[in-house]
C-alpha cells in the first residue's frame, strides 16, 4: 500500500438519529472499498448560553449539555457506531475515523469543515420529510448540496411513511411483480395484475414522447 498517498477522505454529518446512523454506515462501506480512507464524523450543536442544544442520543427530544458533555456524547456515540458497524461487518477493520464537535449552523458548518479538510466526499442522511418538518430537517442536506466544495451522498431510510392527503403517498412494490422479475431474471417487470397498467407508461420508444422544450426522444426504459 503507498502510505504517502491522501486518503480518501469522507466526512458525515450525524444527529443521533436513524437517519444518521445509515449515513455512517454507508460512509464506512465507502471508505473501505477506497483504502486509504479517513472518515470525519461532524456533530454541529447550537448553543443557548454555555448550554448546548443537541438530538438526545438516548430517547426522543431534546438534550441542554454542556460542550464537554456534548464532546463525550458525540465520542460515546462514534464508538457506539463502530462497534455495531464491525459486530455486523465481521471483518475486524475500519479506517481512520475521527469526531468533530462544531457550532451553530449546521450546513455551512459541515461544508465548510469539508473545504477545510480537503474532503472527497460528505455523506449525510435526510429523514425524507415533507412540510414543516421538511423545512427544519430536510432543507440542512440541501443547503449543504448548495453549499459544499465536493460531492455530497444523502442517503435515507427504504421505507414508505405514512402521509397526510394533500401528500402523494408511494406505495410500496407489490410482491407478484417482485417475484415475476426474480423469476424471469427481469424479462418480465410486470405480474399479471399490473402489466397492462404498467406496459405503457414504462415502454417509450424514440419518437413517442419528446422533451417539451429540447424536442429530444426522452430516454428508453423497459
Amino acid at each position: 500500500m503507498n502510505t504517502s498517498a491522501k486518503p480518501y477522505l469522507i466526512v458525515v454529518g450525524v444527529d443521533y438519529s436513524p437517519a444518521s446512523d445509515l449515513a455512517l454506515e454507508q460512509a464506512f462501506d465507502l471508505a473501505l472499498s477506497r483504502a486509504p480512507s479517513e472518515v470525519h464524523i461532524v456533530n454541529v450543536v447550537r448553543l443557548y448560553g454555555n448550554q448546548a442544544l443537541i438530538d438526545a442520543p438516548a430517547e426522543p427530544g431534546f438534550a441542554s449539555l454542556s460542550l464537554d458533555e456534548a464532546r463525550l456524547a458525540l465520542a460515546r456515540y462514534v464508538e457506539q457506531r463502530k462497534r455495531a458497524y464491525l459486530e455486523r461487518d465481521g471483518g475486524g477493520r475500519l479506517p481512520r475515523v475521527l469526531s468533530h464537535l462544531r457550532l451553530e449552523a449546521p450546513a455551512e458548518e459541515l461544508a465548510q469543515i469539508a473545504a477545510d479538510l480537503d474532503a472527497d466526499l460528505i455523506v449525510m442522511g435526510t429523514h425524507g420529510r415533507r412540510g414543516l418538518s421538511r423545512l427544519l430537517l430536510g432543507s440542512v442536506a440541501e443547503a449543504v448540496v448548495r453549499l459544499a466544495p465536493c460531492p455530497v451522498f444523502v442517503v435515507r431510510p427504504k421505507v414508505t411513511h405514512e402521509a397526510p392527503s394533500t401528500v402523494p403517498q408511494i406505495e410500496p412494490p407489490c410482491p407478484r411483480c417482485v417475484e415475476t422479475r426474480r423469476a424471469t431474471a427481469g424479462g418480465e417487470y410486470w405480474c399479471e395484475q399490473h402489466r397492462e397498467r404498467h406496459g405503457q407508461r414504462h415502454t417509450y420508444h424514440q419518437r413517442d414522447r419528446v422533451g417539451a422544450e429540447t424536442e429530444m426522444p426522452l430516454t428508453y426504459h423497459r
